[in-house]
């Protein structure tokens, strides 16, 4: 038998490199296609998430001193000062249009209470949700919706 050259070796590793250059090639094709594709979601993920920022809008109460109830201690003074947080500027311009009822409830409901229901944390935010619910009720017969997100007191001195 007569012996076969060196060509037939050299064929199968040419074989061997383009099957192995082939199966790079497709899977890099695959990962590129899934990578794209996972991308664009990830993008629309991205642009979900997004959230567009608002800024606070603020009504300033001007401080105020009020009488409180009397308790065991006598007579005692309440010095405070307010800022509602409102949701919209209709609720802004509402509220700073009748600034003048705003001060009469907010005394009203102020001037009822006992210096030692307002001196605790748990005291200070019932008093907010009295504040938000006293300044909720219509001020006028035809009245857009109000709506105040955050009761904040920026001064508050009991003696």
């Amino acid at each position: 038998m007569a012996k076969s050259s060196g060509g037939s070796r050299t064929l199968l590793w040419l074989l061997v490199v383009l099957v192995v250059l082939a199966s790079s090639a497709a899977a890099a094709a695959l990962f590129m296609v899934f990578t794209r594709q996972d991308g664009g979601q990830q993008a629309q993920a991205r642009e979900a998430e997004v959230i567009e920022y608002k800024a606070p809008i603020f009504v300033e109460i001007e401080p105020f001193t009020v009488n409180l109830a009397d308790d065991d201690y006598g007579s005692r003074l309440l010095y405070a000062g307010i800022s509602l947080k409102v949701a919209d500027e209709q609720s802004r311009d509402l509220l700073t249009s009748h600034m003048p009822q705003v001060r009469s409830r907010l005394l009203s409901l102020l001037s009822g209470k006992q210096a030692a229901q307002l001196t605790s944390p748990d005291g200070k935010q019932r008093l907010a949700d009295q504040v938000t619910a006293a300044l909720e009720a219509p001020m006028a017969e035809t009245q857009p919706e109000l709506t105040i997100e955050d009761v904040l007191f920026t001064e508050f001195i009991v003696q």
